[in-house]
């Protein structure tokens, strides 16, 4: 039974590429993996050294990266480099910064729709001659500090 469901739930995870893109950042090694490799291409050993883990663990992240097309990796002799592909990075920062656009104008229709019935509010309580709601709130008893107390 458990085998079953292991199995329905890896056929239901996506394999898109965002998807393996956004998959392979959530891990904290990985992003610092990214960042060495920011700075210039690293064999494993080097990616290896400020972590403490082991090579063949720091492997299976390099190929997690590899897979997401965030990293490519070639031989040279006998070392094997790695190198940062940014361009699906970018692509990742594409799609976030056009979620947030589509963020923005929503909670900028909201914010405005909120100040029409907020307006509408006092506009009736002023034709009813009650203080606006805004009158109410702006006003704030005198301090203390500025009275005589004789």
């Amino acid at each position: 039974m458990t085998y079953s469901l292991i199995n329905e739930y890896v056929n239901r995870v996506a394999t898109d590429d965002l998807s393996r893109v956004f998959a392979a950042l959530a891990d904290p090694t990985r992003r610092e993996i990214l960042v060495r490799l920011g700075q210039g291409e690293a064999t494993v050993g080097e990616l290896a050294e400020p972590f403490s883990i082991s090579l063949p663990a720091i492997s299976r992240h390099l190929k997690v990266l590899e897979e997401a097309g965030l990293i490519a990796r070639s031989r040279r002799a006998q070392w094997r480099t790695n190198t940062l592909r940014p361009e699906r990075l970018r692509e990742a920062t594409n799609w976030m910064e056009h979620v947030n656009q589509l963020w923005d104008g929503r909670f900028d229709r909201l914010d405005a729709y909120l100040r029409s019935i907020q307006n509408a509010a006092n506009d009736q309580d002023q034709a009813v001659g009650e203080p606006s709601r805004r009158e109410v709130h702006d006003q704030r008893p005198e301090s203390e500090e500025g009275r005589n107390h004789d």
